[in-house]
């Protein structure tokens, strides 16, 4: 039995998207030859692969079987490609790269220019997500590599420290917690709170740790990124949970004031998660070794 490298491909592209649409974009090629193909491949093996509804696709048991064998297939290929390259003249590559906010808008930007400076010919999918989403996602393969914060609860990821992350709570001036030496989550519920956008991942992270406490956040307005978020907060729009980091670096031009968060999970710890580090290609071993670096001795 034979398989063809742009069928898996295209295949585990339709399960990630989850839509055949989607999948078929990603994989550059028009929705008849996408369905066709998966079509083709179904008939070859012999079982279905896929169950179409209105709302998407679903995998079948063989799909769940095929699509885990196709991506470490795709791994393996990505590994013996950069190794190759090490004897030609540059590294070509890409590497897919899933974190949560803080990593995203503080320590990413910087390392990754220094990284994408002196690798000119690597391009970098970097995606923000919630960290149970990107732990599952680099043990499935669909990341190369996860920055997560607290613990990675699964035996066969190899987790790196990399930094340390303290969310705070920030306020206007003249809100009335502004006086206070240290709050609990619980003391902002009664407070309208500024917040970033939905897709953001601290988003999903402070609604959960609000619904855990049988509570829903009062969002009185989201906005796409944390100076936006720092200047309703300065506003008394309302108040807002940020990085210790960020609010630091914006409270020196805003009349805003950072107070503690007592919250056990307000101390998280930054970790670099990859299923397999030497099976990475080397380039993307790379980034994990640059990553690991500027992480080294950090404490934020």
């Amino acid at each position: 039995m034979r398989f063809d490298l742009v069928d898996l491909k295209l295949f585990s592209n339709v399960v990630e998207a989850r839509s055949l649409t989607r999948g078929a974009e990603h994989s550059h090629i028009s929705l008849a030859a996408a369905s066709a193909r998966i079509r083709n491949l179904e008939d070859y093996i012999g079982v279905t692969l896929l169950s179409r509804s209105n709302q998407g696709v679903t995998m079948t048991s063989a799909g769940e079987t095929l699509v885990a064998y196709a991506r470490r297939v795709i791994r393996e290929l990505e590994q013996l490609s950069g190794e190759l390259q090490e004897f030609s003249s540059g590294l070509r590559g890409h590497i897919r790269l899933f974190a949560n906010t803080t990593a995203m808008s503080e320590y990413l930007p910087a390392v990754l220019r220094s990284y994408l400076v002196s690798h000119p010919e690597i391009t970098i999918d970097m995606q923000e997500r919630l960290s149970g989403d990107i732990v599952r996602s680099v043990k499935e393969g669909v990341a190369d590599i996860g920055i997560v914060a607290g613990d990675v609860h699964a035996a066969d990821i190899e987790v790196i420290p990399y930094r340390r992350d303290r969310l705070v709570l920030v306020v206007a001036l003249s809100h009335p917690l502004a006086a206070r030496d240290g709050v609990m989550f619980a003391d902002t519920l009664g407070f309208d709170h500024v917040g970033l956008s939905e897709a953001a991942a601290i988003h999903g992270f402070l609604k959960r740790a609000a619904t855990d406490m049988h509570h829903d956040l009062r969002w009185r307005v989201q906005v796409s990124n944390f100076e936006a978020a720092c200047r309703m907060i300065e506003a008394n729009v309302g108040v807002g949970i940020l990085p210790k980091s960020t609010a630091m670096r914006h409270e020196k031009a805003m009349g805003i004031r950072i107070v503690p968060l007592h919250d056990a999970w307000a101390e998280r710890r930054l970790q670099i998660c990859v299923a397999n580090r030497v099976a990475l290609p080397v380039f993307a071993r790379r980034l994990v070794d640059v990553l690991s670096a500027d992480g080294e001795g950090r404490q934020d």
